[in-house]
């Protein structure tokens, strides 16, 4: 039962990439003002289907000097990550739930930086390696932040268990107590996902596409699956951390897709960052802001228990 149940709800994700990848197309064609695409179906909305089956049927290319194991393995590696990242869903009929969800969180998130790492050094391309290590290390400066953020959150808690959040934010959401960490919150999302305006290790004019220049056909479709599911898993991670994480209305989910909706959104309206600026976000202005809240929480639990 607890196979047929985690089997469903990643046949589920699947679908939910699928349609929000035609979202962002067509939010960002309206920004753009155009249409987006409304050929295929009614509205458009069987251009997904119609683009997963392109991709996984066009002609399976490698570069004649990769390295083609790793080069093959590391898009099934990133999407097994994804699929795992998905095991966290708070079921409150006690499926995958576990008591250290919030470590098994940052373990996953932590080996992701391998896949993008390994996928870039293997095609032995200047592009993708170049595009892998702006990558890694983006997401390792903005980790630091991230954990730091969730250590304030843990604080209130006081258990990793994804649950807890929900019946801790019962009366009022953690949004309402750290507002300043949510938005730091959302913007190390953007950098942990490689969205605009932090896509670096895709910047099309400087790099061709970044890590995954080399790939096609199903490889590129797994590394493309992978990042829309993780930027599905952050939004649901932000609603469950910030946002009250009230399971059984509707409106938990109304409260993701507007998470996802924001992502699109600001890829649609923010021109890309300078990489030296990225940096500097991270380590002069998140970090230290996360320690100060870090430390003020835990002298009030002190005083507290003093």
């Amino acid at each position: 039962m607890m196979f047929l149940i985690y089997l469903l709800m990643i046949i589920c994700v699947l679908i939910c990439v699928s349609f929000v990848t035609l979202l962002e197309r067509k939010v960002l064609g309206y920004i753009q003002l155009r249409k987006g695409p409304n050929k295929l179906g009614f509205m458009g909305i069987l251009q997904p289907f119609s683009d997963g089956i392109k991709l996984f049927f066009k002609e399976q290319t490698f570069p004649y000097k990769s390295n083609f194991m790793i080069y093959y393995i590391s898009p099934v590696f990133l999407l097994m990550l994804s699929f795992l990242l998905w095991s966290l869903f708070p079921f409150l009929f006690n499926v995958f739930n576990f008591n250290y969800g919030i470590l098994f969180f940052m373990v996953c998130t932590g080996m992701g930086v391998y896949g993008i790492m390994l996928s870039g050094w293997s095609s032995n391309s200047n592009y993708a390696l170049l595009g892998s290590l702006r990558s890694v290390a983006q997401v390792i400066s903005y980790e630091v932040s991230m954990i730091m953020i969730m250590l304030c959150i843990i604080i209130f808690v006081f258990s990793y268990n994804l649950l807890d959040m929900m019946y801790y934010q019962n009366l009022i959401w953690f949004i309402f107590m750290c507002f300043p960490l949510f938005f730091c919150w959302v913007s190390s999302c953007l950098a942990e996902t490689n969205r605009s305006p932090f896509d670096f290790a895709e910047g099309e004019s400087e790099l061709v596409s970044g890590f995954n220049v080399e790939y096609s056909s199903g490889g590129f479709a797994f590394i493309f699956l992978s990042e829309y599911m993780n930027i599905i898993f952050m939004s649901l991670m932000t609603v469950i951390i910030f946002l009250g994480c009230d399971l059984w209305p509707l409106m938990f989910y109304i409260k993701i897709m507007m998470i996802v909706f924001w992502f699109i959104w600001v890829r649609g309206v923010l021109p890309r960052f300078r990489y030296d600026k990225l940096m500097y976000l991270t380590w002069k202005l998140f970090l230290p802001l996360s320690l100060n809240f870090f430390l003020f929480y835990l002298s009030l639990l002190v005083y507290m228990i003093m």
